[in-house]
């Protein structure tokens, strides 16, 4: 495993590698047709605007668009791995050990919470996940969309909007809009297979994928895309160096890596023409995942174990389903005066099962079952939308002016399932104690919303929109959002475009009433943590309070240059304000807190921790978007150039509640840890350089992405660790031949990994990577690829 690189000769070798290869496959002599456009403006968009063949460089607001060549092109079966090497602006690390994150693991855009980012599927609403994310992961405390859920194969392009959306479509669209737009027609199809394994000998990974269309009658078609896979278990644990006294001192007994996952999933797009002039949709997906993680080995002689069962110790498993479903269906036309017209229902649920297995209840003493059956988490959604748009001839404007509207109404309902009762018996079972029957319940609200939007060319120069949303939640109350955005092009090559908008994110219902208890190593000493609902009296007496929706203010300002046909650059700089920004607690402990968690019924838990509204945060960055298409050695040559850089700053924290030292228990609410989680826990900036050359029958394709660096803060200043820049380079190429394509790649090439963890970090050295890295800790991965299209 390298653990340096020469970072100017990642940057350079693709380029070699491009020139090589280009000179020998020259030899054949094929034709290649001339370079098309820049790929990144041309493209018409949908997401951020109301009007009809807006392009992303006429957009007023920054968008990426991704096709499915890009995507399939990143040599993974993951959405939202695929999405974070190709938006620098976009981080997906790869946790461990997160009581069931590493198999839903979320994604940060703009650095802002991973639930801070709304997205949708062919502009409709996409329900969240059940799971809350816990245990030291970046957007800890968030229940974010699984984006996993969907097939890369029922994808015909992602629009990513970089810009406070919340005036045009809702809570949640702080930090941006990730749009997902399905392929469509009966037209074509496709069948792949891949399979790949890392150089470590582990992690091997297949999967099976395909999509096609179908006719119904003469005006409506059907579009099927499903995907299934298995990807096998990564292991980069250290030795065990806990207690020199166990049987087991100086083994690797841990698991610490990628967990073991099972998925199937399948997606349909279908329309209908009743009349020239309106048809009915729909579109739905099931999928499920089946992921199977570990906890953190007990030893044989450790108090959690009992060697009647275990003589050597154990490693417990943490295994969970997740059944994600949806169904979206509409009517939509224009009248014979110009209104455009859309009625949709939206139906979404997302349930997590969690099972524990290879372990006990110590409380059950020699008989104890070694699974369990530890509850299940459900979120639903149901959305009712209306929506109507039309464009108005108005003297003295350069275009016409499109005049949007419409209402909203959403049913939210999350339960909690409690699991069987040996699984929270006393301390409940080791690793995951089940959901007990008082976490056990069923919470329900709903909001209604009204939107308007003008949109126009003011001049030739000048466009110009403004949004305004309103919105009333049954537990929260009432809030409004609005947007001004412009675009002013001085020439056909360069513009300057500018938005200004306040936001909203209302807290989950996950965030209101999830509890449960989890195992939290602290300087290497594990405790039992428990989260505690803000409406409960333990909570309460912790400091928790009612939460408030997080409210946010933007401002953007961007340069679009196209100085060629073939080039294309943006520059945007961007501010985001959020106040009431909710995080989950420090890990509350210590003999106080067990001693007064002993006292109110829950004994063996020796922490708590709950959600707030603790800190107002402040997010700065720019991003840097540039592509160039030319000819190389007689074939074409697609540039691009990627670069975010943000800061987040913490610009207030709340004070400590009092009823904390009134009640005996002298902690912080926000302590170092999680401020650093926010600030300085994911890299400030991140590089992409790509490069997809073609001749003839041939393709090559490169990455060079560089994460900057990032720092774990602990609440002893001393174990403080800054982790250093990394250069990663992923190489694939292709093969066409008649309707099949053939792949070779791989990924991290150069067999990348974080810098080690520091021994106090390291939990006595089971742990020697950190869980933050952006590009994980798995190392180099190679893969071969076979598809078939028509």
């Amino acid at each position: 495993m390298s653990k340096r690189s020469n970072p100017i000769a990642l940057a350079w070798l693709p380029a070699a590698v491009l020139l090589a290869l280009a000179g020998n496959a020259a030899a054949q002599d094929v034709a290649q047709p001339a370079p098309a456009k820049a790929k990144s403006l041309d493209a018409v968009v949908v997401t951020g605007t109301r009007v009809s063949n807006r392009t992303a460089g006429e957009s007023l607001a920054p968008i990426d668009v991704l096709n499915p060549d890009d995507l399939q092109g990143t040599g993974t079966s993951e959405l939202a791995t695929a999405l974070s090497r190709l938006l620098p602006s976009l981080n997906f690390p790869r946790p461990s050990l997160t009581d069931g994150t590493d198999g839903s693991r979320p994604a940060q855009l703009r650095g802002l919470s991973p639930d801070q980012v709304l997205v949708l599927v062919n502009g409709k609403r996409r329900h969240t996940g059940a799971i809350v994310n816990l245990n030291g992961t970046q957007g800890r405390g968030s229940s974010p969309v699984d984006l996993n859920a969907i097939p890369i194969g029922a994808v015909k392009r992602i629009e990513v909007l970089r810009d406070g959306a919340a005036a045009q479509y809702g809570s949640d669209a702080i930090a941006g809009v990730i749009n997902i737009v399905l392929k469509d027609g009966a037209d074509g199809g496709s069948v792949a297979g891949s399979v790949g394994q890392y150089s470590a000998g582990d992690g091997l990974q297949r999967e099976a994928s395909g999509d096609i269309g179908f006719r119904l009658g003469q005006d409506g078609w059907l579009r099927v895309a499903a995907a299934a896979g298995k990807d096998g278990y990564t292991d980069r644990a250290g030795p065990d160096l806990r207690n020199p006294a166990d049987p087991s001192y100086a083994r690797v007994n841990q698991r610490f890596g990628d967990p073991e996952v099972t998925h199937q999933g399948i997606f349909l797009n279908s329309q209908y023409d009743l009349s020239p002039n309106v048809n009915v949709y729909a579109f739905a997906n099931a999928s499920n995942r089946d992921a199977e993680s570990a906890g953190f080995y007990r030893p044989g002689l450790d108090r959690r174990n009992i060697r009647a069962i275990y003589p050597d110790g154990f490693l417990p498993l943490i295994a969970t389903t997740s059944k994600d479903r949806a169904f979206v269906a509409g009517i939509r036309g224009t009248t014979a005066n110009y209104w455009h017209w859309d009625l949709s229902g939206n139906y979404g649920k997302n349930s997590l099962q969690f099972d524990v297995n290879h372990s006990l209840n110590t409380q059950l003493g020699p008989t104890s079952p070694t699974h369990f059956y530890a509850g299940r988490l459900n979120n639903t959604e149901k959305l009712l939308n209306a929506d109507f748009s039309r464009d108005f001839d108005v003297g003295g404007l350069a275009g016409p002016l499109t005049l949007a509207f419409g209402g909203e109404y959403r049913h939210e309902n999350y339960t909690i399932d409690a699991g069987d009762s040996s699984s929270y018996f006393g301390g409940g079972s080791q690793v995951f104690p089940g959901f007990r029957p008082s976490d056990a319940g069923s919470n329900s609200r709903h909001s209604y919303a009204l939107y308007g939007e003008l949109d126009a060319d003011l001049t030739q120069k000048l466009s110009g929109s403004v949004a305004l949303r309103h919105e009333k939640y049954s537990d929260f109350g009432n809030t409004t959002s609005g947007k001004l955005s412009a675009r002013y092009a001085f020439t056909d090559k360069v513009a300057l475009r500018a938005t200004a908008s306040n936001g909203f994110r209302a807290p989950s219902l996950a965030q209101q009433s999830y509890s449960t208890t989890s195992t939290v190593f602290i300087s290497s000493v594990p405790y039992e943590v428990r989260t505690f609902p803000v409406n409960s009296s333990v909570g309460r007496a912790f400091g928790a309070e009612p939460l408030k929706a997080e409210k946010s203010v933007n401002y953007s300002l961007g340069l679009v240059l196209q100085p060629t046909d073939r080039t294309a650059l943006t520059i945007d700089a961007y501010q985001i304000r959020i106040g009431n920004r909710i995080v989950l607690s420090e890990n509350l402990t210590g003999t106080a807190v067990t001693n007064y968690l002993t006292a109110h019924g829950f004994p063996g838990v020796t922490g708590g921790r709950y959600f707030t509204n603790a800190v107002d945060t402040r997010t700065r960055g720019v991003d840097i978007v540039g592509s160039w298409r030319t000819e190389l050695a007689g074939g074409g040559l697609d540039l691009t150039l990627g670069y975010n850089y943000n800061k987040t700053d913490i610009i207030n924290t709340r004070p400590n509640p009092a009823i904390l030292a009134q009640n005996g228990l002298n902690l912080q609410r926000m302590g170092r840890t999680e401020k650093g989680r926010i600030t300085v826990g994911a890299p400030r900036d991140k590089l992409t350089l790509g490069g997809n050359w073609t001749l003839g029958h041939w393709g090559l394709r490169s990455t060079v992405a560089r994460y900057g660096k990032f720092t774990v803060l602990n609440n002893n200043p001393a174990n403080d660790q800054t982790f250093g820049a990394k250069w990663v380079l992923d190489l694939a190429g292709d093969y066409r031949l008649d309707n099949w394509t053939f792949t070779l790649g791989a990924d991290n090439v150069f067999d990348e990994y974080p810098d080690k963890v520091i021994a106090a970090n390291s939990t006595s050295g089971i742990l020697p990577y950190s869980s933050s890295s952006p590009f994980g800790f798995n190392g180099a991965y190679v893969y071969g690829k076979v598809a078939y299209r028509w």
